[in-house]
């Protein structure tokens, strides 16, 4: 596919997402050998050194023969917010375009999409004393309870957050307790400029496809050292699962096994999780209503993307 005048001067960011095990890698380094792509990251795994196996990051091949971004650029002790994101993407794609190559931004982290698409809402600042109060809650009732009784006052950031993310209902519950406001509520009344990039999306048409690669995938981490990774890491001393890093799918269920010294039913807890996650990723693709949907369990999901693409160009 040859890459058309317009684009040249356009250089319009395109973005690729889809749930984790669906091709986004292997699609964006097709697109990458006809078109002059440099990746930006849209994970929120991606981002910490240290954490390869579990993560499926790019190998060192995949981005030498690419440029990508926003990898490897934290410890995991660090945190990285949707705002974050929003700021060194805009940027990226920026000096991107003025290399007069193409941005492209690749990931599953739906949170960034959606804060990018949508744009930030103006939120109260944290508070220290506030997250302590809700954190010492939450060890005595759980956050499966806390997300419970997030549920029942902001049904709406209820419903896309999981049980157990912490961090997330955390905030949740310390912006209604600030603010009297649900977190929903407050996104929706005051937001910055979102952006209007074309959104391609990779989605199985049959679940069961989906699930056999997830599977697949989990088998090949724990063949490839997962176990060995998380022992590295837990050696470190200074990571524990309250630190958003250690709680990424993969590594929470690893870190509990090792913490149990029971391996028995690690794989089957580790399939679920990212199945979950999977599931969670999709529901919130299907409320984006600017993507454009393309089977990544089709008989010919890259060249249906790049003819996509080529459509989208010459527009």
């Amino acid at each position: 596919m040859a890459l058309p005048g317009a684009l040249g001067a356009l250089l319009t960011p395109i973005c690729l997402a889809g749930p984790t095990g669906c091709g986004k890698t292997a699609a964006a380094l097709a697109i990458a050998e006809v078109l002059p792509v440099e990746i930006i990251s849209v994970d929120s795994a991606l981002v910490y050194r240290g954490m390869d196996i579990g993560t499926a990051k790019p190998t060192a091949a995949e981005q030498a023969a690419v440029p990508h971004h926003l990898i490897d650029i934290l410890d995991p002790t660090d945190s990285y917010s949707a705002a974050e994101f929003v700021r060194d993407a805009k940027r990226l794609a920026a000096e991107i375009a003025a290399r007069g190559r193409l941005p492209l931004l690749v990931g599953g982290t739906m949170l960034y999409f959606k804060a990018l698409f949508d744009g930030l809402s103006t939120l109260p600042q944290a508070d220290a004393e506030l997250r302590a109060a809700i954190d010492a809650e939450a060890a005595e009732r759980g956050w499966p309870a806390m997300h419970a009784e997030l549920t029942k006052l902001d049904p709406e950031t209820g419903a896309r957050l999981a049980p157990n993310d912490s961090q997330r209902i955390q905030r949740a519950l310390e912006v209604i307790r600030l603010t009297g406001q649900p977190l929903s509520a407050l996104h929706a009344a005051s937001r910055d400029d979102g952006v209007d990039w074309p959104l391609f999306s990779l989605e199985p048409a049959d679940r069961a496809w989906l699930h056999e690669r997830l599977a697949q995938r989990f088998d090949q981490m724990l063949a490839h050292g997962l176990i060995d990774e998380v022992k590295a890491l837990r050696a470190r001393g200074d990571l524990s699962l309250a630190l958003p890093s250690m709680r990424c799918v993969g590594y929470r269920q690893v870190w509990e096994a090792l913490d149990a010294d029971d391996f028995d039913d690690l794989r089957e807890r580790g399939i679920a999780a990212t199945r979950q996650l999977a599931k969670r990723q999709v529901t919130w693709l299907r409320s984006m209503p600017r993507r454009r949907v393309i089977a990544c369990d089709g008989a010919q999901p890259i060249p249906e993307l790049l003819a996509g693409l080529q459509r989208l160009m010459n527009a």
